[in-house]
């Protein structure tokens, strides 16, 4: 917002530059000095012009509250988010000979969740089954040994729902994939289906190695605790307590 103050400053700028340029007419040649601040003054007379210029337009577009303020026009930014906002319907179920066949059971079907949700040839009633049900991205990496690329970069990326967690709302959402799929990816991670078994039983191997290491160092513990308290104990039976009886007067 500009004042008084403001057009007096701009007036004189504009003064000051057209003293410059008339004495620069005047003369055949100015210095690099005065070449130089007879520029910056031209760019900042310009500047003021075009930010007065500027607060004009917007002024034009607000309206007076009547208060002391104006008040900035209104943006339509609900239909900028609805525009944004794709609409996906559930697709439509297969009727005729076009029916998927369940690669469990075999029968056909119209309508399934796994189909439509991961892509799964097996319809709701073979979806209870061990190999269809659906394990988290933490299970997923510790059953089948995989990390997160093999799950989220590896082409094709593997499909997966969003959950919150049924223990406690606040630990965060879950990621529930396809057991099936989450199996497949790990043969072809390994190389093959008895790679992957040599592979777990390897980890589980190793995993028995420390706890029979965890289990040993609880018994040595165990047995230097035993061992120091009967040395406790022989050391308090050794110490000899002498018993007095009743004292005597002996006259002589």
């Amino acid at each position: 917002m500009f004042e008084d103050a403001d057009d007096e400053d701009f007036e004189a700028i504009v003064a000051s530059q057209e003293e410059s340029q008339s004495s620069a007419s005047a003369s055949s040649s100015l210095s690099l000095v005065q070449k130089d601040k007879i520029e910056r003054n031209r760019r900042k007379a310009l500047a003021l012009k075009l930010a007065r210029e500027k607060i004009k337009d917007e002024r034009t577009k607000e309206k007076d509250s009547g208060a002391g303020f104006f008040i900035p026009p209104e943006e339509d930014s609900n239909a900028k988010v609805h525009d944004s906002i794709e609409v996906e319907g559930r697709p439509a179920p297969f009727i005729g000979d076009g029916m998927p066949e369940c690669i469990d059971c075999e029968d056909n079907f119209s309508e399934s969740y796994l189909f439509t949700t991961f892509g799964h040839y097996v319809c709701d009633g073979c979806k209870e089954n061990d190999h269809n049900r659906l394990i988290t991205k933490t299970e997923a990496k510790k059953i089948f040994l995989l990390k997160d690329c093999d799950l989220d970069r590896r082409e094709p990326p593997l499909k997966f729902i969003i959950k919150k967690n049924p223990h406690n709302p606040r630990w965060g959402e879950m990621k529930l994939y396809l057991r099936y799929q989450v199996e497949s990816r790990a043969i072809d991670v390994w190389g093959s289906e008895e790679a992957l078994e040599e592979e777990i039983a390897k980890m589980e191997g190793r995993k028995n190695i420390m706890k029979k290491r965890k289990f040993d160092k609880k018994i040595k513990e165990l047995r230097m605790k035993v061992r120091g308290s009967l040395f406790t104990r022989k050391i308090d039976e050794g110490i000899h307590t002498h018993t007095f009886g009743e004292e005597v007067y002996d006259e002589d």
